[in-house]
């Protein structure tokens, strides 16, 4: 959320998002997670080309919640790895899930014991590492090809609201956050009302009297 202040998209969206990290790596890339894994921590998780989880991670999206919009290739992305629904489900409800749902959805590859994380990580890379290298390195970008049409981040959001993170409602998801309170985005969209109608009011008036 600290981010978010002085430029996320700047930082994030456009330097080093996450699908572009992952998908530039020629060699398979695992993610070993462990506790809390949600917003941009999870778009990490579902990026990676394969997923191995302790039993004590918790998984699951933020954005609404916190006010930070999220498009491109995120959110399509996961609808290829657990169906549209699950996908709309995650984002649109921010949800959190136990490693084994995760697992059940097809979010993550594989549970196991928090003291057998590790060594599970381990086992995964010495199966690849007895395979081809080039072979494996052919078949990840084959896999990644699909990805290359969808579109960039921020594309859409900035379409709709090309100012969002310098907007009230843009703020306030991160100031909540940091202040631990609930946000307010429903009084924000009711006074942004009011204050349309008045000055729909005061025009209609101002014609009336010409």
């Amino acid at each position: 959320m600290e981010w978010e202040k002085w430029g996320l998209r700047e930082a994030f969206y456009n330097r080093y998002p996450h699908n572009r990290l992952v998908r530039l790596s020629r060699k398979p890339v695992i993610a070993m997670v462990q506790g809390y894994c949600l917003g941009g921590h999870n778009h990490w998780a579902y990026c990676c080309d394969f997923t191995i989880a302790a039993d004590n991670a918790i998984f699951g999206q933020a954005g609404p919640r916190v006010s930070s919009p999220a498009d491109g290739f995120f959110v399509p992305y996961l609808v290829k790895v657990v169906g549209a629904k699950r996908a709309r489900e995650l984002w649109m409800l921010c949800r959190r899930y136990t490693a084994q749902e995760a697992c059940e959805m097809g979010l993550i590859n594989k549970v196991v014991p928090l003291d057998r994380l590790e060594a599970e990580v381990d086992r995964w890379c010495e199966d690849m590492l007895q395979l081809s290298p080039g072979c494996l390195e052919i078949l990840k970008a084959a896999f990644d090809q699909e990805m290359d049409g969808y579109a960039d981040l921020g594309v859409i959001s900035s379409m709709y609201y090309p100012d969002w993170f310098d907007m009230p409602e843009g703020k306030e998801g991160g100031a909540a956050f940091m202040q631990k309170r609930r946000p307010e985005f429903w009084d924000l969209r009711e006074r942004e009302r009011k204050m349309r109608q008045d000055l729909l009011d005061e025009y209609e008036k101002s014609e009336k009297g010409k």
